[in-house]
């Protein structure tokens, strides 16, 4: 289900705000890399979205180590196992 920008906007916080935000970029194959660039481009503009909902630029951060893998399992997705190693503490 997708929120408006004016509800996302009242949901977030300053604290939400003083966390880093991450975009994580993949795609499931190569093939889909130079195929489908569309979607890599989306996915790359979640950066924009995040400081258009109030995140500084700087705390953005991009993780876009796993272009052209696969999601069937994290072994080799080391840029996926870096976003869990970030958020996680911030879980607790």
């Amino acid at each position: 289900m997708l929120i408006s920008s004016t509800v996302a906007d009242e949901r977030l916080t300053t604290a939400h705000r003083a966390k880093l935000a991450y975009v994580y970029v993949r795609q499931s194959s190569m093939n889909q890399v130079r195929q489908h660039q569309e979607s890599t481009q989306l996915q790359y503009r979640l950066v924009d979205r995040a400081i258009g909902l109030g995140w500084p630029p700087e705390r953005v951060q991009v993780i876009d180590e796993d272009l052209g893998k696969s999601g069937a399992g994290a072994v080799d997705r080391h840029g996926f196992q870096k976003l869990i190693a970030e958020i996680t503490p911030a879980l607790w």
